[in-house]
């Protein structure tokens, strides 16, 4: 069994909430999200913002971005969406009552699905976006920025 070990990102003034299932063997080892040097989340949302990322915290606090993940622990085969079971999800209802949070972004199938089995009660409006993994070959970089545009605007 995996244990989450990332505190939830967000403050009172983020408007948005990106939703990955499960953080990668990477980003555990590095204590923050989307560490994966391959994972392309840092380059789609430096692309869509027109803008390089210097410091993720600050750029994410300047676009009222917060990022958590559905799972709070799981059993996972290193970083493998594919492989997740015995699922406990994480509470996001404090960073709900905490925040301006008024969409939801699913990182990909997978955090979608969990999200749909174990969050279903949550009442702000979600959409499901390709996940920023490399292991989602389907999607080139450029699609993925396509696809990412609309946080631009959740995010206004």
């Amino acid at each position: 069994m995996e244990y989450h070990t990332i505190k939830p990102f967000y403050n009172k003034d983020s408007k948005v909430l990106i939703l990955g299932s499960f953080p990668s063997v990477k980003s555990r080892e590095e204590g923050f999200y989307y560490a994966h040097l391959r994972n392309r989340f840092w380059k789609v949302l430096a692309s869509i913002f027109e803008e390089e990322i210097v410091d993720k915290k600050e750029f994410l606090k300047k676009h009222k971005i917060a990022l958590f993940d559905v799972c709070a622990s799981c059993e996972i085969k290193g970083s493998s969406d594919a492989s997740i079971k015995e699922v406990v999800p994480n509470n996001i209802k404090e960073i709900l009552e905490e925040s301006a949070i008024q969409h939801i972004i699913l990182n990909g199938k997978t955090a979608s699905k969990l999200y749909q089995k174990y969050m279903n009660e949550i009442k702000v409006p979600s959409i499901t976006l390709p996940s920023t993994s490399p292991a989602n070959a389907t999607f080139s970089l450029e699609k993925l920025i396509e696809e990412y545009q609309i946080l631009k605007e959740f995010t206004k």
